[in-house]
C-alpha cells in the first residue's frame, strides 16, 4: 500500500470511529470491513463465522451457526440429510451469501471447492480434453515455459544473446524451483490415482460420464493446490483404490480441509476434528469419526443424566410445596416455589432428543440349505465380445455368511452379480444355487423402482395384503411421512430412493441378499441402521460395496477382483484381513527384490539422484547447449563473443558428459534388479 493510500484509509477509519466513540471496537471492525479488510480476528484461523442464518422460503436451514476453522485442520462436517451441510459449505466457499451473520476469511485465501454435483459446473469448451483441462491448473508455469522457449530463440541473435542467457538462467531456476519440470508428471499421478487411466487423457470432456467428470474436477482441484479444500462428498464415484489414494494424498498435503462425506472409514483416516451440524448450530468434537461417535454418546448420556436429575429435583420440590404451602412451613414452601419458578424460566433443561433415523429391520427368513451358492471353473466376462474380465477359483458360500465383493470400477463386480442371478451366462464354468434359497437383489441404479409410481404404490404392489394404514406406517419407518408417500419416484433424492428400495427388499422376505452398493446415497445414521439390520439378519449376504466400514463390520469373507491379473482372490475375514493379506504379499515381493538387487540399490543409494531427476538435468543441459551453439554460429568475427560462448559451451559439455555417465551407471543398476 502506498503512503497516499494508507493516509486515505487511516482518515476514513478515524472518521467512522469518531461517529461512534461509545462502540469504537465494533466501529473499527466495520470500518475495516468496509475498506476490504475482513481477515479473521484470530490469526490462526482461515475462516471465522458468527451467528450465520440461512432460509429458503419459510424453511430455516442454518440458525445461529458459529465456527472457527484453524489452519491445517481436517474437519469432517456431519449431520442428517437436509440439515444444511451443503448450504454451509457453499457459504464458506463464497458461492452463497448468508441471510444474516458475519463471515471472515484470511486475506487472499485460495479456496478449492468441490460441489456435490461438479459434473454440472464443469465447462465443456469445444473439444477440450482431460489433459488440457488439467494443464489449466499450471497456467503460470506454462507462461514461464513459453518465455524460456522465446529466450532460447533469442540466444540465436548475437545482439540479444548476453541478455537472453542472463535472463534465461534466473527464469529457469525459478521454473525448476516451482516444479516446472514435474507438472506433467503430477497430472499423470493425480489422474491415474483417481482412477482415470492414461488411455483416457485425450478424451474430450463432452464425452465423459458423470462419474468421470466428478473425478476430473477433483483432480483439477488437487493440482491447483489451494490453501483450503472444501469437499462435498469427494468419495462419490471413487472406487476403494482411488479413495485410498486420496487418503494418502491428503495425509501428505499441508493445507486445510473441511469435508462432507458418508464414508466413515475415509473420515476415520483423514479427519482430526468433527463439526456436527444440528438445528441449533455446530457442536465440535476432537479426533476422527470413531472418536466423535464415542464422545457424542458420552455427551448424550451425560445430558440424559442431567435432565433426569433435574426432573427428580423438580418433582421433589413440587411435592414439598404441595404438602407445605398451607401448613406450618408456608414461608419455606413459598420461597421454594419462587426458586423453582426462576429455575424453570432460566435453567430448565430440555429432554435430550436423538435425530430420527430409518427403522430398518429384516424379517427372519425361511431357512435355506447349508450351501447357498457354489461355482466351478467360473470365467466372467462380456459374452458378445468374449472379453474375459476375470477367472475365479471354485467358490462356496454357506448359510449365515456375509461375503464382500470388492474391486476397482469396471472390474466386473456387477457382471458377476448378474451372472449369479442367471441374467447373463458365464464365459465358462457353472453356478449352482442351493436348496430353498430365495434371492433378493438390491440394484445400485434402483432399476426395480418405477419412476412414475409413488412410494405408497411401490409398497402396496410389493405387499398387496397390507392395508393402506399399514403401508403408510411401514413407510414412516423409512422416513416417508405425510404427503411424501405420494411423491413420484422420479422426484425422490438418491437417499430416498435407496431407502424405498430397501423397504421393498425387506418385504420380499428373501434369505439370500445380493446387495449392489446399498449404502450409496444414504446418510451416516441410515448406514448405521442398515449395518445393524444386516448384523441381525439370519440369512446369507453377498455385498458389493466401497464402504470399508460396512465391510469390516459384517464380512466373513472378502472376494477381491484384480483386473491386472484377471483373477478373483478369496480372503477369510473382513477388510482389515484383506489389507493384512496385501501387506504380507507386498513384503514377500520386496524380500525377493531385496535379495536379487541389494548391491544395485546400495550403489544407487551412494550415487543419490534418481533417473528421472537426471533425465531432467540432461534435457536442460542439451537445450542450453543447442542455444549456445546457434549463438556461436551467428557470432561472426566478434572475438570476445566467440570466446565467451565457447567457454560456456565447453562447461556445458563437461557437465553433460558427467550427467550421462551417471545416468548410464544408474540405468545398468536398475536393469539388474
Amino acid at each position: 500500500m502506498t503512503d497516499h493510500a494508507f493516509d486515505g484509509t487511516l482518515m476514513a477509519l478515524v472518521g467512522i470511529i469518531a461517529q461512534r466513540p461509545w462502540a469504537w471496537k465494533t466501529a473499527a471492525r466495520e470500518a475495516m470491513e468496509a475498506l476490504g479488510y475482513n481477515a479473521p480476528r484470530d490469526p490462526m484461523s482461515l475462516i471465522q463465522a458468527h451467528d450465520l442464518h440461512k432460509s429458503y422460503g419459510d424453511r430455516d436451514v442454518l440458525n445461529g451457526v458459529d465456527l472457527a476453522l484453524a489452519r491445517q485442520a481436517r474437519i469432517a462436517l456431519v449431520g442428517p440429510n437436509g440439515i444444511g451441510k451443503t448450504t454451509l459449505l457453499r457459504i464458506l466457499a463464497g458461492r452463497e451469501l448468508p441471510d444474516d451473520g458475519e463471515i471472515h476469511r484470511a486475506r487472499d485465501l485460495r479456496i478449492g471447492y468441490l460441489p456435490q454435483e461438479p459434473a454440472y459446473e464443469m465447462p465443456t469448451r469445444g473439444d477440450e480434453t482431460i489433459w488440457e483441462f488439467c494443464l489449466e491448473a499450471f497456467q503460470a508455469l506454462r507462461r514461464r515455459e513459453a518465455e524460456l522457449a522465446e529466450l532460447e530463440k533469442a540466444m540465436a541473435d548475437p545482439k540479444l544473446v548476453d541478455q537472453a542467457i542472463k535472463r534465461y538462467g534466473a527464469l529457469q531456476e525459478a521454473f525448476e524451483r516451482e516444479g516446472g519440470y514435474a507438472y506433467e508428471a503430477r497430472i499423470r499421478q493425480v489422474l491415474t490415482g483417481l482412477g482415470i487411466p492414461a488411455t483416457r487423457f485425450s478424451t474430450p470432456l463432452r464425452f465423459l460420464s458423470g462419474g468421470e467428470r466428478t473425478r476430473l474436477q477433483l483432480a483439477r482441484l488437487l493440482l491447483e493446490d489451494p490453501e483450503l479444500l472444501i469437499l462435498d462428498e469427494p468419495t462419490n464415484h471413487l472406487d476403494i483404490v482411488a479413495v485410498e489414494w486420496l487418503e494418502r494424498w491428503l495425509a501428505d498435503w499441508p493445507g486445510t480441509a473441511i469435508m462432507v462425506s458418508h464414508d466413515r472409514y475415509f473420515l476415520d483416516r483423514v479427519a482430526d476434528g468433527v463439526w456436527e451440524l444440528t438445528a441449533s448450530g455446530i457442536q465440535t468434537y476432537r479426533g476422527n469419526y470413531s472418536a466423535y461417535v464415542e464422545q457424542r454418546e458420552a455427551r448424550e448420556h451425560l445430558q440424559q443424566e442431567r435432565f433426569e436429575a433435574q426432573q427428580a429435583l423438580i418433582r421433589k420440590e413440587q411435592e414439598f410445596i404441595r404438602r407445605n404451602i398451607a401448613g406450618q412451613k408456608t414461608r419455606q414452601a413459598q420461597g421454594r416455589r419462587k426458586r423453582l419458578d426462576r429455575m424453570l424460566q432460566k435453567k430448565a433443561l430440555e429432554r435430550p432428543r436423538k435425530a430420527e433415523t430409518a427403522r430398518i429391520q429384516f424379517r427372519q427368513p425361511d431357512r435355506s440349505g447349508d450351501r447357498v451358492l457354489e461355482t466351478s471353473g467360473l470365467v466372467i466376462g462380456h459374452g458378445d465380445a468374449q472379453e474375459v474380465l476375470f477367472s475365479a477359483p471354485d467358490l462356496v458360500l454357506r448359510r449365515g455368511e456375509c461375503v464382500a465383493l470388492i474391486g476397482p470400477n469396471g472390474a466386473g463386480k456387477t457382471t458377476l452379480l448378474r451372472t449369479l442371478l442367471a441374467e447373463i451366462p458365464p464365459l465358462a464354468g457353472s453356478v449352482k444355487v442351493g436348496a430353498a434359497v430365495q434371492v433378493g437383489y438390491f440394484e445400485q441404479a434402483h432399476a426395480g423402482l418405477d419412476p412414475a409410481k409413488t412410494p405408497l404404490e411401490e409398497i402396496l404392489e410389493t405387499a398387496p395384503d397390507l392395508r393402506l394404514s399399514q403401508a403408510r406406517s411401514y413407510l414412516a419407518g423409512f422416513l416417508f411421512r405425510g404427503d411424501e408417500v405420494h411423491k413420484r419416484v422420479r422426484a425422490l433424492s438418491g437417499g430416498e430412493r435407496s431407502r424405498l428400495a430397501l423397504a421393498k427388499l425387506i418385504l420380499e422376505g428373501a434369505n439370500f441378499l445380493l446387495l449392489d452398493e446399498p449404502t450409496n446415497h444414504l446418510d451416516i445414521p441410515s448406514q448405521e441402521a442398515l449395518e445393524e439390520a444386516l448384523r441381525r439378519f439370519e440369512g446369507t449376504v453377498l455385498l458389493v460395496s466401497h464402504d470399508r466400514y460396512l465391510i469390516e463390520a459384517l464380512a466373513t469373507q472378502v472376494w477381491a477382483i484384480s483386473p491386472d491379473e484377471k483373477s478373483l482372490t478369496v480372503v477369510q475375514g473382513g477388510y482389515e484381513a484383506f489389507l493384512e493379506r496385501q501387506r504380507t504379499q507386498r513384503a514377500a515381493r520386496k524380500d525377493v527384490q531385496t535379495a536379487r538387487g541389494a548391491p544395485a540399490r546400495q550403489a544407487r543409494a551412494r550415487v543419490g539422484p534418481s533417473l528421472d531427476a537426471l533425465e531432467e538435468k540432461i534435457h536442460t543441459l542439451e537445450v542450453e547447449m543447442e542455444s549456445v551453439s546457434r549463438a556461436l554460429e551467428q557470432a561472426g568475427e566478434d572475438v570476445d563473443q566467440v570466446v565467451r560462448l565457447g567457454e560456456r559451451y565447453a562447461a556445458l559439455q563437461e557437465a553433460l558428459e558427467a550427467q550421462l555417465t551417471l545416468w548410464e551407471r544408474l540405468a545398468r543398476e536398475a536393469s539388474t534388479e
